[in-house]
């Protein structure tokens, strides 16, 4: 079997509607499959403004907003008859989940009633999530059910081998392969450093900004980030804050960080150039799986501090292009980021080595992965079809 004969049936709570790190993903992994002549339709909610346009076909998905103040996003609500007819009419051969909501285990359940298999992506540490908006308590509720969601696919995928790892040691599946990221060399690279941008926003030249990259909404630790940049002011370490990227909790981060430069969302070229601009890349996140965000801080020449978590661990050599901390411990935070505000040498060499380690990173090749696995999971389910055929024969 080849990518050709492939039909993917590909399910996502989030495609095109808003940006981030997995809908990029899905999409560039989309286009390599199309390219090399499979068919791929994928199923999503929808919006009338989407945040870009969608590769590939996209079918709608029912859905509503979004509710705790997060309406950005929307919840897709299963699977209708329309959906149901136009999934029979594509006639898949293989299933994707790439988000563990009710219409992916809706999909999963239609799946397995026309005995198709499902592959399982996983971008996010959903259950980390509620330790964000003091629901801790419901943790091991979730990881439970992300549990049950996962252990029901035929097998799943991963973007870092430190996520592997944490899903084979909380029992979600044990057939997981590595689907990593690439990083588009076009758009980051340190040669995209732009001093004149750099002066328009008040930042003399020898100034250190210390980067955050991401949307803005509490899940990716921006009460680390803000917690640690306080006490490197009460250490009196030199320092400019750059936020690049927006969301719900924008005011809130404003107002802990006065003084900080918040240049809005931004992508492609632009953002490119505004990343290479700063100096020094803190992610405290602890919700990545993989961490879009680290490995093109990494192309684009800055050394990263980041939470030595799931992702991270498996992209930061700790050292050698940056640090990795304990999660939350804001006092090593603001120890590990000192030395690169005062010592020009140590960030030059471990930004270079960054950029370097970020070469390894080729999409390609990488989204070959996911292609070489639902052939797998397809031949599998194909010869377990066939024994069961002559079982009933010799019966």
């Amino acid at each position: 079997m080849q990518t050709s004969d492939l039909r993917i049936a590909l399910f996502s709570g989030n495609y095109n509607y808003t940006r981030d790190g997995a809908n990029q993903a899905l999409n560039r992994l989309v286009g390599s499959l199309l390219g090399k002549g499979a068919n791929v339709r994928v199923y999503s909610p929808t919006v009338a403004e989407p945040a870009f346009e969608p590769t590939g076909d996209l079918v709608s998905l029912p859905s509503v907003g979004f509710p705790f103040g997060r309406g950005e996003y929307r919840f897709p609500t299963g699977l209708n008859g329309r959906i149901k007819r136009d999934l029979l009419k594509f006639k898949p051969n293989v299933v994707h989940l790439s988000s563990p909501d009710v219409a992916s285990h809706a999909a999963l359940k239609w799946a397995q009633e026309y005995d198709l298999p499902v592959l399982g992506s996983v971008h996010t540490r959903f259950e980390t999530y509620p330790r964000y908006y003091k629901m801790a308590f419901l943790e091991p509720v979730v990881i439970r059910m992300l549990r049950r969601f996962y252990n029901r696919c035929d097998a799943l995928v991963a973007p870092s081998q430190s996520m592997i790892e944490e899903l084979l040691e909380m029992d979600m599946h044990n057939d997981i392969s590595l689907w990593s990221r690439g990083v588009d060399r076009t758009i980051f690279s340190s040669e995209k450093r732009d001093l004149e941008w750099r002066r328009s926003l008040g930042l003399a030249d020898d100034d250190v900004a210390v980067v955050f990259l991401g949307r803005l909404v509490m899940e990716k630790g921006l009460d680390v980030f803000a917690e640690t940049i306080v006490q490197l002011r009460k250490r009196q370490v030199p320092h400019k804050v750059l936020v690049i990227g927006d969301g719900p909790a924008r005011e809130w981060f404003e107002g802990i960080l006065p003084g900080g430069i918040f240049v809005g969302f931004k992508t492609g070229a632009d953002l490119g150039q505004a990343l290479a601009s700063g100096d020094v890349f803190f992610n405290p996140s602890i919700t990545e799986t993989f961490g879009n965000v680290t490995l093109e801080a990494m192309a684009s020449g800055l050394p990263v501090i980041a939470a030595g978590a799931t992702g991270a661990s498996s992209i930061v050599n700790d050292g050698v292009t940056g640090r990795l901390v304990p999660p939350g411990d804001i006092a090593a935070y603001a120890e590990a980021i000192a030395p690169y505000c005062t010592d020009p040498a140590l960030r030059m060499s471990h930004g270079n080595a960054g950029e370097a380690r970020s070469r390894e990173y080729g999409w390609e090749a990488i989204n070959q992965v996911v292609a070489d696995t639902y052939i797998r999971l397809i031949e599998d389910r194909r010869a377990l079809q066939k024994a069961d055929e002559a079982r009933a024969a010799a019966a």
